[in-house]
C-alpha cells in the first residue's frame, strides 16, 4: 500500500469512529467491559499502563481509578475528547494522546501493562498491530486483550453488515479474528509466555425490541452508520431486516442478550 493510500485509510478510520456516539455505546451498552479487562490485568498503583485504541476510556479510566499511571491512545481525537470529559467527571487524571495502533509513538519496552478493550481488533493489519503491542511492553509486562469473537453477537453483526459495505482495503483482516484464540496465539507467538484465553459474555439488556437495537446502532455506532450511508433505499431496508433478525435470534427473553468476547492475558517474554 502506498503512503498516500495508507494516509487515506487512516483518515477514513478516524472519520468512521467519529460518526455517531461511540462513547455512549461504551458507557451505556457495554459499561463493564473495561473494568473486566483491568481486573484481568491486575492493574494497581504504580503500574505504567498503555491502553491502545482506547476510545473514550472504557478501560483507561478504571485503570487510572485503580491507581495506575495511564496513557490512553487512540486514532480518533473526538473519542479522546469524550474520554477527557468522563475522566474529569470521575475526578481522575490520565494522559490522552492521538496514536495509531499500527505505529505507536512510544519507546520500546516502556510499559508495565499494554491492553486494549475491543479496540486494537479494528486495526486493519493484525500482525503489525500485534508487533506494536509487543514492542512497547517491557519484559515481563502484562498484556491484556478483550475482543469480540467471530461467533458472538458483534462478530455476527459485523458479518451481517459485510455484504452491504464497500470491499475492505487490500490486506485488511476481519476484526473478530482477534476473538479467535488460535489467531491471537499466532499473532503474539513467542513474544509472550503464560498466555491464557477465556471466552466470556457481557449481558446487554437495554433494547426492548429488535427494532430498538437496530435503530440505536444506526444512530450511534460508527461502522453501522458508515455502511448505511452507502445504501439505496432497497438495500437499506434489507439491512434493516437483517439486523432485526440478528437481534431477534439473540434475544434470550425480555430483550436480554449475551455478547461473547475473548479475554486474553499474557506476559511479555
Amino acid at each position: 500500500m502506498t503512503d498516500t493510500a495508507t494516509a487515506d485509510l487512516k483518515a477514513r478510520h478516524r472519520a468512521l469512529w467519529a460518526l455517531g456516539d461511540y462513547p455512549d455505546v461504551a458507557a451505556s451498552v457495554i459499561p463493564d467491559l473495561g473494568q473486566a479487562l483491568v481486573d484481568a490485568c491486575r492493574i494497581g498503583p504504580g503500574d505504567r499502563v498503555l491502553d491502545v485504541a482506547a476510545g473514550s476510556g472504557n478501560a483507561s479510566v478504571p485503570a487510572a481509578l485503580a491507581g495506575a499511571d495511564v496513557v490512553a491512545s487512540d486514532l480518533t481525537p473526538e473519542l479522546l475528547d469524550a474520554g477527557r470529559v468522563r475522566a474529569g467527571r470521575d475526578g481522575v487524571r490520565l494522559t490522552w494522546e492521538v496514536a495509531d495502533a499500527e505505529a505507536l509513538p512510544y519507546a520500546d519496552a516502556s510499559y508495565d501493562v499494554v491492553m486494549s478493550c475491543v479496540g486494537v481488533m479494528f486495526a486493519p493489519d493484525h500482525r503489525v498491530a500485534a508487533g506494536e503491542l509487543l514492542r512497547v511492553a517491557r519484559p515481563g509486562a502484562r498484556i491484556g486483550l478483550l475482543s469480540w469473537t467471530p461467533e458472538g453477537f458483534i462478530g455476527r453483526m459485523l458479518a451481517t453488515m459485510r455484504p452491504y459495505a464497500p470491499p475492505p482495503p487490500p490486506g485488511a483482516q476481519p476484526p473478530p479474528l482477534w476473538g479467535d484464540e488460535g489467531h491471537v496465539r499466532d499473532l503474539l507467538g513467542d513474544g509472550v509466555v503464560d498466555l491464557v484465553a477465556a471466552r466470556r459474555h457481557v449481558t446487554v439488556d437495554g433494547f426492548a425490541t429488535p427494532e430498538a437495537f437496530r435503530d440505536y446502532f444506526k444512530a450511534h455506532y460508527g461502522p453501522t452508520i458508515a455502511v448505511y450511508r452507502g445504501l439505496d433505499d432497497d438495500r437499506a431496508a434489507s439491512l434493516d431486516d437483517a439486523l432485526c433478525g440478528l437481534a431477534r435470534d439473540a434475544d434470550e427473553g425480555g430483550g436480554v442478550m449475551r455478547w461473547e468476547y475473548l479475554l486474553v492475558t499474557a506476559h511479555r517474554a
